[in-house]
């Protein structure tokens, strides 16, 4: 079988390869930047400083510049500094991040104000469940009905419509004013962020329900109460279940943003102090970490969406 036949599944064992690959080649290429110094290392990590004042050992200096101080003390003939190759603080090799994830979680915070990894982590969870839990019971019934009575979809889309153009963020300061300090504007920003998408995207999903379906029911003397309840929600569930993990994961991007909002909290304030001490193989670690959390939500939910619709091919 062809690995590109036209809307064709690959072999179990080729799916499974080919999902490893997607992981595999971009770490393959960090491992390379990092490792192979002939790829790509701008700087130079100063061993031995030799006769270069400003020189200090572990010191990160541009490749032209040591080269430059080089020539000058071999002219001079002065002791030659001695380094090897780097790349920026910026960019840790990949054990580094990995020794980070567990130093992370075991290294006291340098200030009594600052929090560990995991409580940051655990309110950065808190801020995405409330948010994408308001929008969810708030948006999926409002898209339900504007995907099944043209009434409501008239009277619904046209502002939601305008209204998921304006960016979220831009809700900030309004939401401290209202809300205050805490979590609350938070919340409201991942609400924000999620909620106008997620009335559109039901309402598209409720629209494409077979429509022998519902002409089933008419036929059969079934009221608009029964329809919507018997047939139209129930004939929906399994698509709608994907797009709400698909809008959790839209929730997780505007997570970033709303924790800048008020005090500083979470996962966000973490990565900014880790970043500020230059410590970057825990911002690294930490932008990971979500990275690893919002997947394994995901996978979670497939599991139990597997299990919940046992007669849909995929989930």
């Amino acid at each position: 079988m062809s690995l590109f036949s036209v809307n064709k599944q690959l072999p179990s064992r080729s799916r499974s390869f080919v999902a490893l690959l997607s992981f595999l080649v971009p770490i393959l290429l960090w491992c390379s930047v990092s490792y192979l110094p002939f790829i790509w290392h701008p700087q130079t990590k100063i061993t031995e400083p030799g006769s270069v004042s400003y020189f200090r050992s572990d010191m990160l200096i541009d490749n032209n510049i040591f080269d430059s101080e080089s020539l000058k003390a071999e002219e001079s003939g002065k002791a030659l500094p001695q380094g090897i190759p780097a790349n920026p603080v910026y960019l840790p090799a990949p054990h580094e991040v990995v020794r980070a994830f567990y130093t992370a979680f075991t290294t006291e915070p340098k200030r009594r104000s600052e929090k560990w990894l995991h409580e940051s982590l655990w309110s950065s969870i808190q801020v995405i469940f409330w948010g994408f839990l308001i929008s969810s019971l708030v948006g999926i019934p409002l898209g339900i009905l504007a995907g099944t009575y043209d009434f409501f979809s008239r009277l619904f889309e046209p502002f939601i419509e305008f209204f998921r153009y304006l960016p979220a963020p831009a809700f900030g300061a309004l939401a401290v004013a209202i809300l205050g300090i805490y979590q609350s504007p938070k919340i409201a920003i991942i609400f924000i962020g999620t909620f106008f998408q997620q009335v559109l995207i039901v309402a598209n999903t409720t629209r494409k329900l077979d429509p022998a379906l519902l002409e089933a029911g008419q036929t059969l003397g079934a009221n608009n109460r029964s329809m919507l309840f018997k047939i139209v929600i129930p004939g929906i569930l399994p698509d709608l279940y994907k797009d709400t993990r698909i809008l959790l994961g839209w929730a997780w991007t505007y997570l970033i943003v709303a924790e800048l909002i008020g005090t500083s909290s979470g996962i966000t304030w973490f990565i900014t102090q880790q970043a500020r001490y230059k410590n970057f193989d825990n911002v690294f670690a930490a932008i990971m970490m979500i990275g690893i959390l919002g997947l394994t939500i995901d996978l979670i939910l497939a599991w139990f969406g597997r299990r919940l619709f046992r007669w849909q091919k995929t989930q």
